[in-house]
């Protein structure tokens, strides 16, 4: 029996697909040709949009059987399966592709041109993702961390997975939410924290039947799932006495354990392992490699045609923050550079897109371009961990933008190195908007769409967002909606930590403004402000010699703060607070200037949103107009906290006269 078109919980706000959007494809007469589970997903939606909007879907017709606005014809054989072909000839509008996925991403492409898809003529032009993967790393736990809680860096309620312990009974919405990832190209996920407690452990073996349910629900839309495994599991699951990756024991028990995952997830995609990093465990503890701890587990996954996604984040968490040397910026690069050429073809290194923790602005990983023999995967994270947590609005996509086109070692850019895909740790949960606040769900969609084409223009991937989302809006709207969003992450910038330097938020929760937060904290994550200056001399001369992971030309553009870019001056180097940047103002000023700017720029963009409250259905525009409020809040506070620090640090007035505390 077919399953019916998913239909959201009364009350949920269906994010970028709410049946407006169809309205195009659902007032015309479609003919659909080809078999197969994605290809009935296809005609579900065209089904169910033709009964709202008045219009007709066929099946399989002969040719020449009457004159069709649409035709979505799966069966071209010099296709990959997600490749498809649009044209429009004649008054017809022809999506072809060869696998069912194809023809699902080519409806949504439909979808997405609304009535610009019927109209004119085009030479057809096929449209294939740059990256094979395009994954989301959920952090949700099966049961309640009593300091994480059910979702680990989570900001919109609950878990869409699981519940007071278990799997979810009810998982519409689960199947609600792989259709928001398909239409905007995402294709896989993982569905349980990277952090792996006792509970989560058993998804593995006696609670598998809990994950074959979610990845069923997923499966419609093409979203193949993933799971992460504590690298321990040999032992505290299987009895034995090691998870010594080169014993053989521990080799036939993950291969025994993985062919048993794949008999009840057939198209199962693999691992997550977070290894030997802030206290999980690893092959460290044999006197292993990494390389030789994620070969076992491809190993084990080979035969199936899974992957092991192998965390790169490892680091000394408990380091001396008297000791100037140790520096955190240095440990992806010091543990897996070494390690290049060493990983199967069925493990991907997965590495965050800086070298530290996501933060608002920091450079781009000098291990991207270091593993040329390596299959990288780039992790960004759509959780809002250090940008405001999804009380502020931060869209992200002109800073991920600015990574995946920034160019490695005067080669690749990131995007193009990224050949084992691109992650992101997720920003949903079971909150009736998605997302937490309304406007953080422009963040999901713009990491799938950069996912697909790593090149592509974040401004009109934001408006594609707009107009799926608030698809009758009037000009008013959409225009007011890019001009709160575009601006936000530099915005958020601007109050926050200044010029590259990074965290000063209060620690373990990470929300707030604590500018020694961090300073003296055995995770290493320093400013070392004085009455003299701030920042971390990260140069080869006179520093840790983090400058010198980088190749031709960065290496030489970071090492002296007379070419390292105005932005990141104090990640790379300690400078005096009269230290004058090239934008003409010394830096203590520029911390006046940008923290004030900042709260500005809030008030402008809250009385923006303000002004479109009878455009906007009122229960989002008032869960929104709350998030402002505290952002607003929140933005002073940094403002007024960092500055004053910083003017009692430095003794340097405001040349402007403003009030600092």
């Amino acid at each position: 029996m077919p399953l019916p078109v998913p239909v959201l919980p009364e009350g949920v706000d269906p994010a970028w697909l709410p049946p407006a959007a169809f309205r195009s494809v659902g007032g015309r007469r479609t003919l659909i040709r080809g078999s197969g589970p994605l290809v009935e997903t296809v005609h579900r939606e065209v089904a169910d949009a033709c009964r709202r909007f008045g219009g007709r879907v066929v099946r399989d017709a002969e040719p020449g059987d009457g004159a069709y606005d649409l035709v979505l014809d799966l069966g071209v054989h010099d296709l990959g399966d997600e490749d498809y072909t649009v044209a429009r000839e004649g008054g017809t509008t022809t999506v072809t592709a060869f696998g069912g996925r194809g023809l699902l991403y080519g409806l949504f492409h439909v979808v997405r041109l609304g009535e610009a898809a019927f109209s004119g003529a085009w030479t057809p032009k096929t449209h294939r993702p740059a990256l094979s993967l395009r994954m989301l790393d959920h952090w949700d736990n099966v049961a309640v961390h009593p300091v994480m809680g059910q979702v680990e860096r989570g900001y919109a309620g609950g878990s869409l997975f699981w519940e007071d312990g278990r799997a979810r009974d009810e998982l519409d919405r689960v199947r609600a939410y792989g259709r928001l990832l398909a239409a905007c190209g995402i294709n896989a996920l993982s569905v349980n924290n990277v952090n792996v407690h006792a509970t989560e452990a058993r998804l593995l073996t006696d609670r598998l039947d809990e994950v074959a349910a979610i990845a069923g629900a997923l499966r419609p839309y093409g979203v193949r799932t993933h799971l992460s495994v504590s690298f321990a599991s040999p032992v505290t699951l299987g009895g034995l006495p090691t998870a010594d990756p080169l014993d053989e024991a521990v080799r036939g028990w993950w291969a025994e354990a993985t062919r048993r995952v794949y008999e009840a997830i057939p198209d199962f995609g693999g691992y997550v392992v977070k290894a030997d990093s802030e206290g999980q465990p690893g092959p460290f503890a044999y006197g292993r490699s990494h390389a030789e701890g994620a070969n076992l587990l491809a190993a084990a996954l080979e035969p199936f045609g899974g992957t092991v996604h192998w965390r790169a984040f490892v680091y000394d968490h408990r380091q001396d923050w008297r000791d100037r040397t140790t520096d955190r910026a240095r440990a992806a690069y010091d543990h897996f550079v070494s390690l290049d050429g060493d990983f199967a073809d069925h493990a991907v290194l997965q590495v965050k897109h800086g070298p530290m923790d996501f933060q608002v602005r920091e450079p781009v990983s000098p291990l991207i371009g270091a593993m040329p023999r390596t299959r990288l995967a780039v992790e960004l994270q759509v959780t809002q961990e250090y940008t405001g947590q999804q009380r502020h609005t931060c869209w992200l996509g002109p800073m991920w933008s600015e990574v995946l086109r920034f160019r490695i070692q005067q080669g690749a850019t990131v995007g193009e190195s990224a050949r084992g895909g691109l992650v992101a740790v997720s920003n949903v949960g079971d909150d009736p908007f998605w997302t937490g606040h309304p406007l953080a769900q422009a963040n999901l969609y713009t990491f799938g769409r950069l996912a697909w084409q790593p090149d592509a223009d974040p401004g009109a991937v934001l408006d594609e967002w707009i107009a799926l989302t608030f698809p009758d809006a009037p000009a008013r709207l959409a225009d007011g909606l890019h001009a709160v969003l575009d601006g936000s992450w530099r915005t958020y910038e601007k109050y926050t930590a200044p010029l590259g330097v990074g965290f000063m938020v209060q620690p373990g929760h990470h929300y707030g403004p604590s500018v020694e937060g961090y300073e003296y904290s055995p995770w290493g994550t320093y400013h070392f402000a004085d009455r003299d200056g701030i920042g971390v001399e990260r140069g080869v001369t006179g520093g840790t010699g983090f400058a010198g992971q980088y190749g031709t030309p960065w290496a030489e553009l970071y090492e002296s703060p007379k070419t390292c870019p105005d932005e990141l001056l104090l990640f790379f180097h300690h400078v005096p607070y009269g230290h004058v940047l090239k934008s003409g103002k010394t830096v203590v000023q520029h911390i006046y200037d940008t923290h004030f700017e900042g709260v500005e720029e809030v008030e402008e963009a809250r009385a923006v949103w303000a002004s479109l409250a009878g455009l906007v259905d009122p229960a989002r525009h008032a869960r929104v107009t709350e998030r402002y409020e505290e952002q607003l809040r929140s933005a002073r506070e940094w403002r007024d906290q960092v500055n004053s620090y910083f003017f009692r640090a430095s003794g340097v007035p405001d040349e402007r006269g403003r009030r600092i505390h």
